[in-house]
């Protein structure tokens, strides 16, 4: 990977809300989820506070991807901050794509969750901040499955769940038993896939790094994944990615939901209850470990800046300031970083999710195993995983579609791996 320039650090804010004169204006480049466009209207208080003038760019997932890696990766310099997950930063950070984190004691850098800060390090040092955090969990209308006469445990086998999802499916009524990710990409419909491969005792490449679509249990895997959205999934699926589901919920169309543990902050429909993530025998790696974080990209004329809101965005002070705006509340703050987050009174009584939340995020296994011989649960923590990853995703959607056979889809698949994998060296 390429090399970049170090930019230097400097990192003096404090947590005092004391005014800090700055003509400096950021530009943010961030995910279009509900939690990253909050925080533009709460950072209005920080411009206010500062005068660091912000200027968004909010960009769907995928785009989002695409445009922050080409642009980090050349030093385009487009950006002062951006959103990046746990399979960029570690990588990044040892490539000097990004600049070092060290912030001011206020900032309590042992309250973040373990499995955060260590997802985002590099050798132990935090190379991005998370804003929010999540697994993956089921989120199910209890009273569609009570109806049913059904029941979705914790852990449960994907044999009970894909019984509940036909037993609450009534496309007649607009109510659909499962909505899962369909959507081609890395991080979209490859983070749920891997991780129901993962269940099937499955992985994406063997202890010599050699790809294994083309093993059994992907076969099984992807037929089930298949065969449970096509029959009780919502038409299109293969469009459908966290935002387009989550709308989906809320409009009372979906029986079950498998995603993220942070849609639970944003759900509208009465009477959800949650459940640990299913397996087909394999827990480890059943639910998968993320965080939408803050980074800054190496070279930013702005770095010092950049770090300064970054302390602020991703501190217990933010946490405090979403609680206390007008326009949201304890019910709206991100989760899944802190561990004072969840102490607070007023924000247990607010988040019935909150125990499945943080027993997920607890659960997740991101290290190497025998079966999955990398780091990385619904991802491979090595630079060639994005384009592994976003070339098998077009062909689990083509075979969503129907437009190609399992099969098929699987052995280009396969055959799109290895000659990445090949062509970087690894065999």
């Amino acid at each position: 990977m390429k090399s970049l320039r170090n930019a230097a650090l400097g990192m003096a804010f404090v947590m005092s809300g004391a005014s800090i004169a700055s003509a400096a204006d950021l530009t943010i480049a961030i995910v279009n989820n509900g939690h990253m466009i909050n925080m533009q209207k709460v950072a209005e208080a920080y411009t206010a506070e500062t005068g660091v003038g912000l200027n968004w760019v909010s960009l769907e997932e995928g785009v989002l991807r695409e445009q922050v890696t080409s642009d980090t990766a050349t030093g385009g310099g487009q950006y002062d901050i951006i959103n990046i997950g746990m399979q960029e930063a570690p990588i990044w950070g040892a490539a000097g794509w990004i600049e070092p984190l060290n912030f001011g004691a206020a900032y309590d850098i042992d309250d973040m969750l373990p499995a955060m800060r260590n997802g985002l390090s590099h050798n132990g040092t935090l190379y991005a901040a998370p804003f929010y955090g999540e697994s993956s969990m089921v989120m199910y209308r209890k009273d569609l499955t009570d109806a049913a006469g059904v029941t979705i445990k914790d852990n449960d086998s994907w044999a009970r769940v894909k019984a509940a999802a036909a037993a609450i499916h009534d496309p007649a009524n607009d109510v659909y038993g499962a909505c899962l990710r369909g959507k081609p990409g890395w991080g979209d419909n490859m983070a749920f896939i891997t991780t129901v491969v993962n269940s099937f005792g499955g992985a994406w490449f063997d202890a010599d790094m050699r790809p294994t679509i083309d093993s059994v249990q992907w076969k099984e895997a992807i037929n089930f994944y298949v065969d449970l959205l096509g029959n009780y999934g919502p038409p299109g699926s293969e469009g459908n990615s966290f935002n387009e589901i989550l709308a989906l919920y809320n409009e009372g169309k979906c029986g079950m939901w498998i995603d993220a543990t942070i849609a639970a902050s944003f759900l509208e429909v009465d009477g959800v209850a949650y459940a640990q993530s299913p397996n087909a025998g394999n827990a480890v790696g059943a639910n998968w470990l993320w965080a939408w974080a803050m980074a800054v990209p190496a070279g930013s004329p702005n770095a010092d800046e950049a770090k300064k809101f970054i302390e602020w965005a991703t501190s217990k002070a933010y946490i405090k300031a979403v609680a206390e705006h007008p326009d949201f509340g304890w019910a709206s703050v991100p989760t899944g970083t802190r561990a004072s987050t969840y102490a607070y009174p007023e924000f247990q009584a607010v988040a019935g999710f909150a125990a499945a939340e943080m027993a997920a995020i607890e659960s997740a296994a991101p290290a190497a195993t025998d079966i999955k011989p990398y780091v990385g649960v619904q991802f491979a923590a090595i630079p060639e995983f994005p384009e592994v990853g976003s070339a098998v995703a077009q062909e689990m959607a083509a075979a969503l579609s129907g437009a190609k056979s399992v099969d098929a889809a699987l052995a280009a698949s396969q055959a799109a791996a290895e000659a990445i994998m090949s062509e970087a060296g690894y065999f």
